[in-house]
């Protein structure tokens, strides 16, 4: 897919809407990527061809965004999540973590980036594909998104509907 994402692009607006996210991965078994860069365009298409027994859908942005972002790695897309910087440094806990998807990770890291000049730790985390997120030990995804930090931002361009709950489950945000 392309065209993801609310931004404007070069010539003009997008024209995919923006629960097309949410009712993706409402499919069952469908693996829905949503890539930053090339580093994990290319993790996502190696994992869509390694295993075709599963569709997938890798949403792209028509966005100017990096090509390779710092910290970004094809390997790491498998996990379907991981950290792409922290300050924290060594067995210190970050004090927030901001979590992106495609074209707003770099906005995590901006943001990230600010909050560090102000004395904090940050921890940035690539979401890339929430299903594969989903089936890796509670051991890494504790690790990853430890759930003893209750301050989390989650920036995707979609409908609010969907936040991390912790464990291996997703809520519904109540508003």
């Amino acid at each position: 897919m392309t065209h993801d994402s609310i931004g404007l692009g070069e010539d003009g607006p997008t024209h995919q809407p923006i629960e097309q996210l949410a009712s993706l991965r409402a499919i069952p078994r469908l693996l829905v990527f949503r890539p930053a860069d090339g580093n994990e365009t290319a993790g996502a298409y190696k994992i869509a061809v390694a295993n075709r027994d599963v569709p997938s859908v890798i949403a792209l942005s028509r966005q100017k965004v990096s090509v390779n972002l710092e910290g970004t790695s094809a390997n790491e897309v498998e996990r379907g999540g991981y950290i792409v910087s922290d300050n924290s440094g060594g067995n210190i806990l970050p004090e927030i973590i901001l979590i992106g998807t495609g074209s707003e990770l770099c906005l995590c890291e901006g943001s990230a980036k600010i909050l560090r000049q102000e004395g904090r730790r940050v921890r940035v985390v690539s979401l890339v594909c929430w299903r594969l997120f989903d089936r890796q030990p509670s051991e890494y995804k504790e690790k990853v998104l430890p759930l003893e930090i209750k301050k989390r931002v989650s920036v995707e361009a979609g409908s609010p509907v969907l936040r991390w709950g912790g464990g291996n489950m997703w809520e519904r945000k109540v508003r």
